[in-house]
C-alpha cells in the first residue's frame, strides 16, 4: 500500500517474514508486527497533529523567556541605568554575565531534560525564569543586577536548548528547517511585541512608588509565572511518550526518525562518552564559531536596537519602542521564507551565507555612515533580517544532520 503526500511521499508494504510474523516496511523501515495499526495512516495528517500540539506550545515558552531576557534594553530606556548608578561598563557587564552559567550548564540540562521529561523540566524552569525576572524588577543596585541576570541565564540553560532537542526528536531533516525558524522567530515576536508592550507598561512610571523600568520585569515576569503553569499541561514529551498519538501515529512517527537518522529513541542514554564525541568532532568546533558568530550580532541588536533608534534623533522613548518594531516583523517574515526554500531545496550553505551578508552589509553601513538617520535605519533592518534568520538556520543544521538523540542532547 502506498501513501502519497503534498511534499512527501510514505511507502507502507506489508510482507511476511519466514517465522510467518506479518511485518510492515515504512518508507524501507521494517517495524514489526503491528504493520495492521498503520493501513489507514495519512503522513500529512499526522504531521499536522504534531505541528499543532508541538511547534506552538514550545515557540510560546521560548517568547516568554526572551521576551524576559532582552527587555533590559528596553528598561534602559525608563531610568535603569540612573536608578542603580550603573556607570561605565556596568550596564554591559549585566547583560554578560548572562552568558556565563547559559554557556556551562546546557548539556547537564539536556541530561535532566531527559530524566524529568520535557512538560516537567520546561515549565519549571520558565516558573522559575517568570520569578527571577520578578526579582529583576525589584534590585536596588548593581549586584542586585548581577544576581538576577546571572540566575537567568542559568535557567535559560535548561529551556533554549531542551526546546531544539526536543523538535529534533519529532522531525525528519527535510522537514525541520520550517519549524525551527518558526520556533526562533518567536525571537522577532519577542523583539516587536516587547517594544509594544515597554511602550505601554512605561506609562506606568511612579505607580505605587516604581519607575516605570520596574514594571516592565514585574508585569512581564508574573505573565511567564502565569504561563508556565497552564503549560505544565501543554507541553509535549518525546514520541514514545505521547499518550495523544494513537499507537500506530507512535509506530509510524518513530519509524520516519528512524529511517532519517538511524534512532527515534528517547531509551539512549548519554555518557561522558557521548560528550567527549561531540566535543572533538571537528563539525562541533566550526559551528560553535558559526553560532557565535551570529548570535553576537544577534544579540548586539536584542539588546541595543532601541539605543540606536534613540541616537538616530528619536526623541520620547514610546516613539523609539514603536519604531524598533519594523526590524523584528520584517526578519520574522524573511526567515519564514528562507525556510520554506531550504526545505524545498534540501540546502543550508548557501542561504546561511546570503543572510549573513546582509547582516555583514547592515552592520557596514551603520559603523560607517553617522548623518543620514534614514539609511541608517534602513541598515539596521537589513542587519536584523540577516542575523534572525541565520541563527534558526545553523541551529538546525547542526541538530539534525548526523547525530543520534544521545549526541543531539550533547
Amino acid at each position: 500500500m502506498s501513501t502519497n503526500t503534498d511534499g512527501h511521499s510514505s511507502t507502507e508494504k506489508l510482507s511476511t517474514k519466514e517465522d510467518g510474523v506479518p511485518t510492515v516496511t515504512v518508507n524501507s523501515v521494517e517495524i514489526g508486527s503491528e504493520g495492521s495499526l498503520l493501513q489507514h495512516l495519512n503522513e500529512r495528517k499526522v504531521l499536522a497533529k504534531i505541528d499543532l500540539r508541538l511547534v506552538p506550545v514550545i515557540t510560546a515558552v521560548y517568547l516568554l523567556t526572551f521576551l524576559d531576557r532582552v527587555n533590559i534594553g528596553n528598561a534602559a530606556l525608563f531610568g535603569l541605568k540612573e536608578d542603580l548608578n550603573l556607570k561605565g561598563n556596568e550596564y554591559n557587564a549585566a547583560l554578560v554575565i548572562f552568558f556565563v552559567p547559559f554557556t556551562i550548564f546546557e548539556v547537564p540540562s539536556n541530561v535532566l531534560l531527559k530524566k524529568f521529561k520535557p512538560h516537567v523540566w520546561l515549565s519549571l524552569g520558565l516558573f522559575s525564569f517568570g520569578v527571577v525576572t520578578v526579582l529583576q524588577g525589584l534590585t536596588q543596585n548593581y549586584s542586585g543586577i548581577l544576581a538576577t541576570r546571572f540566575f537567568l541565564g542559568l535557567l535559560e540553560a535548561g529551556i533554549l536548548p531542551g526546546c531544539v532537542y526536543l523538535i529534533s526528536m519529532w522531525y525528519r531533516r527535510s522537514e525541520a528547517q520550517k519549524r525551527y525558524s518558526f520556533f526562533f522567530a518567536s525571537c522577532n515576536l519577542a523583539g516587536a511585541f516587547g517594544g509594544l508592550l515597554a511602550s505601554a507598561i512605561g506609562n506606568l512610571d511612579g505607580v505605587r512608588g516604581f519607575r516605570g523600568w520596574r514594571w516592565v520585569f514585574i508585569l512581564e515576569g508574573l505573565l511567564t509565572c502565569v504561563c508556565a503553569v497552564v503549560f505544565f499541561f501543554l507541553i509535549v514529551d518525546f514520541p514514545e511518550d505521547a499518550n495523544w498519538l494513537t499507537p500506530g501515529e507512535k509506530i509510524f512517527v518513530q519509524a520516519r526518525l528512524k529511517e532519517d537518522v538511524g534512532r527515534s529513541g528517547i531509551n539512549d542514554r548519554m555518557s561522558y562518552g557521548h560528550v567527549w564525541k561531540v566535543l572533538k568532532d571537528y563539525k562541533t568546533i566550526l559551528s560553535g564559531f558559526m553560532y557565535l558568530g551570529i548570535t553576537g550580532a544577534g544579540y548586539s541588536l536584542y539588546y541595543f536596537s532601541p539605543t540606536i533608534i534613540q541616537a538616530l534623533g528619536i526623541s520620547t522613548p514610546l516613539r523609539t519602542q514603536l519604531l524598533s518594531v519594523p526590524p523584528y516583523a520584517l526578519g520574522f517574515a524573511y526567515s519564514m521564507f528562507i525556510a520554506a526554500l531550504s526545505d524545498r531545496f534540501a540546502h543550508r550553505f548557501c542561504f546561511i551565507l546570503l543572510s549573513a551578508c546582509m547582516t555583514l552589509t547592515g552592520f557596514g553601513i551603520l559603523l560607517a555612515v553617522h548623518d543620514r538617520p534614514k539609511l541608517e535605519y534602513a541598515a539596521l533592518h537589513l542587519a536584523a533580517t540577516g542575523a534572525f534568520c541565520v541563527v534558526p538556520m545553523i541551529s538546525c543544521w547542526v541538530a539534525m544532520n548526523g547525530l543520534s538523540p544521545s549526541l543531539s542532547s550533547s
